[in-house]
């Protein structure tokens, strides 16, 4: 049968795994309602990584919150009917991400305090080794520690999803041995497709969709190609994770970061900060939330059924988070 015409089908949920605001109390959360669509959008932000504490992360997220509950345009998702209700509503919804667990410091009951306040998904490590496990741009992976196999149990336990994005592939692997749910790679590119160390391998993608999980699709250049954020690009490395484990375990998930100029200045101030593989390009690109609208558009035209489509955009993630989210 052929597709319906875009005049009598509902546009599917646009579910966004992971975006950038800066890490900064003052930043602008209406940005997220350039997410809005007509079939409902949800949106998790990160807020925090590596360098950041408690006190930090708790603050930052307080504060977002207030902003989120101020505007409008955008909804805090506690659960997957409050995401639904947004949708209804023409409203985004929000929830939040952690991208490394060192804000936890060592303490596992801080997994709870951080899921009262609205994060829903955290990478055991960013980039390179932590207490919990190895990052992906270590020369040696040696996996998840004895206290990282401890955090996935007690992620599992509290309902929060582990994702093993900026990992290494040993740790990533070790994640998906330990967790008895889901789990995502939220925004992570197929190094089958274009070889960089911040990319999974295809072991990776097929034993995250034995969890019953979904490996998000990132918007980032230099992880699609040669500093390459088209919508071609992503749809290559969609095409050959569907070929590995099927739409229902893709999804798309851009890592957007709302102050990309910043960022990239920074990186051209200091380029020491980040290896070659990141810099050589020059200024990074970024696929933006309008760039990411366009994708539903750009996978119908490749063929892929309507149901197939709904599912990368939104439905597989939201099944994990229906799974997963207590």
């Amino acid at each position: 049968m052929p597709n319906e015409s875009a005049a009598a089908r509902r546009p599917p949920l646009l579910w966004e795994q992971h975006c950038c605001l800066a890490l900064e109390k003052s930043a602008d959360v209406g940005e997220l309602a350039r997410y809005s669509r007509p079939g409902g959008s949800f949106v998790s932000v990160n807020v925090g990584h590596a360098p950041h504490g408690a006190d930090d992360v708790t603050g930052l997220i307080v504060s977002r919150r207030e902003r989120i509950a101020a505007d409008d345009r955008l909804r805090l998702a506690a659960s997957v009917d409050d995401i639904d209700a947004a949708g209804r509503a023409r409203e985004v919804s929000v929830a939040f991400d952690l991208e490394d667990s060192g804000p936890l410091e060592g303490e596992l009951d801080r997994v709870r305090h951080f899921y009262d306040l609205g994060v829903r998904t955290m990478l055991p490590s960013y980039n390179t080794r932590n207490a919990a496990g190895g990052g992906c741009l270590d020369e040696v992976d040696e996996g998840l520690t004895t206290y990282g196999r401890a955090l996935v149990r007690e992620l599992n336990a509290v309902g929060m999803v582990a994702d093993g994005s900026h990992c290494g592939a040993r740790t990533g692997l070790d994640l998906c041995e330990t967790s008895q749910l889901p789990v995502f790679y939220s925004h992570s590119c197929m190094r089958a497709v274009w070889d960089h160390p911040r990319n999974i391998t295809d072991e990776q993608v097929r034993e995250c969709a034995a969890t019953g999980g979904v490996v998000g699709i990132t918007g980032v250049g230099i992880f699609l190609g040669p500093n390459d954020a088209s919508v071609d690009a992503l749809v290559r490395h969609i095409d050959h994770a569907v070929d590995l484990v099927g739409p229902e375990h893709v999804g798309v998930s851009t890592d957007y970061p709302f102050d990309e100029r910043d960022f990239n200045a920074m990186l051209e101030q200091s380029p020491e900060l980040l290896p070659d593989c990141y810099t050589r390009w020059g200024p990074m690109d970024f696929m933006p939330p309008e760039c990411l609208l366009t994708v539903e558009g750009a996978l119908l035209a490749r063929g892929y059924p309507d149901d197939a489509v709904a599912a990368m955009l939104g439905g597989n993630f939201r099944r994990v988070a229906e799974a997963v989210w207590r």
